[in-house]
C-alpha cells in the first residue's frame, strides 16, 4: 500500500501501567527535557508548588537530547526520546528511547535501559492506553530513512523492549528544504484508545491506524481512509483532543496554524483553521505545542520563529471552534513546548534558545496569562511533565 511500510517483529511482552491519582492542588516533580551541549546533561527535575508557583531544582540524569519526556501513569518510570542523530549528525546514526526509573518522593532517575528508536531523530512518545506499547515519533532530518513511528513493548519494572513494529511513511510537500520526505512529528491515541493518529510535517497527512491490541487485525493498521489531508505546505505537527472526544486540535508548523476538526470512530471532519500570528505579521513562523486548559474553557498553542509567542484561544465547547483572545510573549527564543499545570493556575513555557522557562499565573476565567512570571535558567529547555510528589 502506497504511503507507508511495515516492519514486524513477533517477540513482545507486557506490562500493564496504573494511573496515578494525586489531587490536583499540591506540589509536583516538574521533569524538563533538554537538548545537551548547550550547558545542558540531560533531564532535570524540580519542585512545582501549585500553591505558589514556585520551582525548586532536586535533580538531574544525564542522558542525550532527551527533548520529548514522557512519564508512566504510576509515575514511576520516565522515558525519553534521545533524539540523534540532529541536523549534522550522520544519517546511519539511530536515535534512541530511553527508560528511567523515578521515585516520586526524592525526585531521583536510575537508568533502566535505552533501545533504538528505529530511526532518526525521535521527538515524540506517547503511551497505548492499555500501557502495554511505547510509540514514538522518528522526525528523520534526512530523507533517508525518513519519517518513521515504532512501537515498542513496556516489560516488567519498565524497561523498554525492542521495536515489535516499524512504520516507514513516504510522501512530499511543497515546502522546500523542510518537506522533501517523510517528517513524522507526533503520534497521539485517540480517547477511546482504538486509533492511533500520526503526524507526518513532511506529507502534509494526518494518518489514522487502528489499534487492536489483541492483533485480530494486526497490531497497528491503516484505518480504511489511511489518512486525513491538510492545506499543502502547512506541515501539521502536534494534536489534542477534547475531553469529550468529540473534536481534535493540531498545530502546523510551517504556515502557523490550527485546524480544528471533528472526531467520530476514527474519523477526522475539518471543521475550520485559524492563524496563530496576528494580523499584518511579517517575520518566521514555527507553530509548535498545543493543549488545552484543563477545564476544556481555553486552547494553548506555540509559536516560535519570530513570534516566540503562546497564543490563547476561547473554546466553544458545543462545536469545537476557536476565538483568538490573547498572544503572551514567551519572553525568549523558541518556545517549542509548555504545560498547564492541573489547577489551571500556571502555565510553563520553556525557551529552547534562551535557555530559560517561566512560570507564569494564569487567570482561570480569562485564559489570560499575568505579568512578573518566575524565571528559571537551563539549557536548551524543551519539554515539561509532572509527576505528582510521593508522601
Amino acid at each position: 500500500m502506497k504511503g507507508f511500510a511495515i516492519v514486524l517483529s513477533l517477540s513482545a511482552t507486557h506490562a500493564f501501567a496504573q494511573q496515578s491519582q494525586a489531587p490536583a492542588d499540591g506540589v509536583y516533580n516538574l521533569l524538563v527535557g533538554t537538548y545537551t551541549g548547550h550547558g545542558s546533561d540531560g533531564i532535570y527535575v524540580y519542585r512545582f508548588d501549585t500553591k505558589t508557583g514556585g520551582v525548586a531544582p532536586v535533580s538531574s540524569a544525564k542522558t542525550v537530547n532527551p527533548s520529548y519526556l514522557l512519564p508512566s501513569r504510576d509515575g514511576r518510570t520516565v522515558y525519553a526520546v534521545n533524539e540523534l542523530p540532529g541536523d549534522n549528525g550522520p544519517a546511519t546514526q539511530r536515535g534512541g528511547v530511553s527508560a528511567f526509573g523515578f521515585d516520586p518522593k526524592t525526585g531521583a532517575l536510575t537508568f533502566i535501559d535505552r533501545v533504538s528508536s528505529e530511526g532518526n531523530d525521535p521527538c515524540y512518545l506517547a503511551l497505548s492506553p492499555d500501557g502495554k506499547y511505547l510509540v514514538t515519533a522518528n522526525y528523520s532530518v534526512a530523507a533517508d530513512p525518513g519519517g518513521s513511528f515504532a512501537v515498542f513493548p513496556v516489560r516488567d519494572g519498565g524497561a523498554v523492549g525492542t521495536a515489535v513494529l516499524t512504520v516507514h511513511h513516504e510522501g512530499t510537500g511543497p515546502v522546500k528544504g523542510r518537506q522533501d520526505g517523510a517528517h513524522v512529528h507526533s503520534t497521539v491515541f485517540s480517547p477511546d484508545g482504538r486509533y492511533l493518529f500520526v503526524q507526518d510535517l513532511g506529507a502534509d497527512k494526518i494518518y489514522g491506524y487502528r489499534y487492536t491490541v489483541d492483533g485480530s487485525r494486526g497490531l497497528i493498521s491503516p484505518t480504511d481512509t489511511r489518512y486525513t489531508p491538510v492545506k499543502p505546505g502547512s506541515g501539521p505537527r502536534h494534536m489534542v483532543f477534547s475531553a469529550d472526544g468529540r473534536f481534535a486540535y493540531v498545530t502546523s508548523e510551517l504556515n502557523a496554524s490550527v485546524e480544528v476538526f471533528g472526531y467520530h470512530d476514527g474519523k477526522l471532519t475539518p471543521i475550520e483553521t485559524l492563524p496563530m500570528t496576528v494580523p499584518g505579521f511579517k517575520g518566521k513562523v514555527g507553530g509548535g505545542a498545543i493543549h488545552l486548559s484543563p477545564d476544556g474553557r481555553f486552547l494553548y498553542a506555540s509559536n516560535r520563529g519570530d513570534a516566540n509567542d503562546i497564543v490563547i484561544y476561547a473554546v466553544n465547547k458545543a462545536d469545537g471552534r476557536l476565538k483568538t483572545v490573547g498572544h503572551q510573549s514567551s519572553l525568549g527564543k523558541t518556545p517549542r513546548e509548555f504545560l498547564i499545570d492541573p489547577t489551571g493556575k500556571w502555565l510553563i513555557v520553556g525557551n529552547q534558545d534562551s535557555d530559560t522557562f517561566y512560570v507564569f499565573g494564569r487567570d482561570v476565567e480569562t485564559g489570560l496569562l499575568g505579568p512578573n512570571p518566575q524565571k528559571v535558567a537551563v539549557g536548551s529547555p524543551v519539554d515539561f511533565k509532572l509527576v505528582p510528589v510521593a508522601q
